[in-house]
């Protein structure tokens, strides 16, 4: 049987086929500028994770509209999750402190994959152990599976010892939005706080 890791490994690189590759051409807004350099993939102009659109831990409907103004980096995951999840939190935390002020302008999406345990109560707490700046999004199984294919999300349930001892493969990496609502880059797991800071500061400093 495949272990978690290289099923995590295969998410990952299964998302990566869904990935085009641009051309020098390619760019936002149809006048032919060049493009800024990303330690991330730059996925500008994909035609895929252009919506999210599920409840809040307080049971609020959110969207990318709501964040407007703000560069938003997109994660799906689950509390439960043993190493990958709480390392891209604590490194997004990190970044939000390094850039000072700029961090305010930075915004964590955590959205559950795993909505059978991962309550509504539980996901607030997990999403706020990591600070301000963090909101947790949880929909039910079927709205989970229309975002997932909408960001071209690989995930599964692995099985554990009991029913409830579970673990969820899954891709492992973030979605990063511009401060317009717009996907820009995917940002590969442990590729380093560092990498991420540099990537979001140019995108605010697109947004002056």
């Amino acid at each position: 049987m495949m272990d978690h890791a290289k099923r995590r490994t295969l998410g990952w690189l299964g998302t990566m086929a869904w990935v085009p590759v641009l051309s020098a051409c390619d760019r936002i807004t149809g006048a032919a500028a060049p493009r800024a350099s990303f330690h991330s993939i730059d996925i500008t102009g994909a035609e895929y994770a252009r919506q999210l659109q599920l409840p809040d831990a307080d049971g609020k409907l959110r969207t990318l509209v709501d964040f407007k103004g703000k560069v938003v980096v997109v994660f799906f995951g689950y509390t439960q999750c043993p190493d990958v999840c709480p390392t891209t939190m604590a490194e997004l935390s990190q970044v939000r402190r390094a850039l000072g002020p700029d961090g305010q302008r930075l915004q964590g999406v955590f959205v559950t994959i795993d909505p059978e345990r991962d309550t509504a109560a539980v996901l607030k707490a997990y999403v706020d152990n990591f600070g301000a700046g963090f909101v947790g999004l949880r929909g039910s199984a079927e709205q989970t599976q229309q975002v997932a294919r909408e960001f071209k999300v690989f995930y599964a349930k692995a099985p554990g010892k009991t029913e409830s001892s579970y673990t969820m493969d899954h891709t492992a990496g973030s979605y990063i939005f511009d401060t317009q609502g717009r996907i820009r880059l995917f940002s590969r797991y442990a590729a380093g706080p560092k990498a991420l800071e540099d990537d979001i500061r140019v995108l605010l400093r697109e947004a002056g």
